[in-house]
């Protein structure tokens, strides 16, 4: 007899004793239920006991199932990470995951620099704001924004944790060039309603004047904000690295030296690994490097 029973019918049980359906498992898997259901019942017999409890409402794991469960799903992502780590030493492409203003505003900008240095290594930015599975989207190493704790994730700080109020020094000089935050009574805010506009308020020690409740004008990014911000239509809040071309431009300015932060800061992260891949050793040297500076 084998000692190991057929890896798809591994697969199969995991997939259904994370969906606890067998509907979803089968689809998930690309698979018919009835042969989703003939792969558990050859992994039951090759053990010798039910995995699945079979109940009204659909399936629940039995107590062989519960043990083995959460085993075979951690052999499962060592074979992908093997194989995965085992595929990345043979190609040159590198795909990094990135928020839409983070890959815009600092990255792109710099990342002809990673190039030159490594023109073996051909990179493509994956930008999307979703959430990466390093297991199934095949990714290399993202950028995440939160406080640098992720279970199975490796963190380095990149920074941009702090944020201010920006505008274009003609702007300023037609509100009349207020000394201080308390003086702003009538000007336009750019995303009015950005929960970090209490924040900074807060930071500057004032409360946020009745102008903030009026209309504005809504973005949904940093990069939309910064842009109108630099073309004169009101006042917006920004990290400064992401706008170091407009201040050096002159097309933006800080007119308070007041920053705050909501404790979020950017991350490089990759999963937990033995054997990191050169690509991504390569370009976590050099994006550390880039942000200390």
């Amino acid at each position: 007899m084998a000692e190991t029973p057929p890896l798809q019918a591994v697969k199969v049980f995991d997939a259904v004793a994370r969906h606890l359906n067998f509907t979803k498992a089968a689809s998930e898997l690309n698979m018919t239920q009835s042969a989703v259901s003939y792969q558990v019942k050859l992994l039951e017999s090759f053990i010798g006991a039910p995995l699945f409890l079979r109940e009204a409402r659909g399936v629940a794991l039995s107590e062989h199932g519960r043990t083995v469960a959460p085993m075979v799903r951690r052999a499962l992502s060592d074979l992908t990470q093997a194989f995965q780590s085992a595929r990345a030493e043979t190609t040159n492409l590198l795909v990094i995951s990135t928020m839409q203003t983070f890959a815009s505003t600092w990255l792109a900008p710099r990342i002809g620099g990673f190039q030159m240095h490594n023109p073996d290594i051909a990179v493509r930015l994956d930008v999307s704001s979703h959430l990466v599975d390093f297991e199934r989207d095949g990714v290399d190493a993202a950028i995440r924004s939160g406080k640098g704790s992720w279970p199975g994730i490796k963190s380095h700080l990149i920074g941009g944790g702090n944020f201010t109020a920006v505008c274009n020094p003609l702007y300023y000089e037609r509100i009349g060039k207020p000394k201080s935050p308390a003086d702003l009574t009538d000007c336009i805010f750019i995303g009015p309603r950005d929960e970090w506009w209490p924040i900074w308020f807060a930071a500057a020690g004032v409360k946020p004047p009745a102008a903030l409740a009026r209309p504005g004008i809504d973005v949904e990014t940093q990069q939309m904000a910064a842009v109108l911000a630099a073309a004169g239509h009101g006042l917006a809040l920004v990290h400064p690295g992401f706008v170091t071309q407009e201040f050096k431009e002159g097309k933006l300015i800080q007119p308070f030296d007041v920053m705050a932060s909501t404790g979020f800061n950017y991350y490089l992260v990759y999963p937990h690994t033995n054997r990191l891949p050169r690509k991504t050793q390569l370009f976590r040297d050099w994006i550390l490097a880039e942000a200390g500076q």
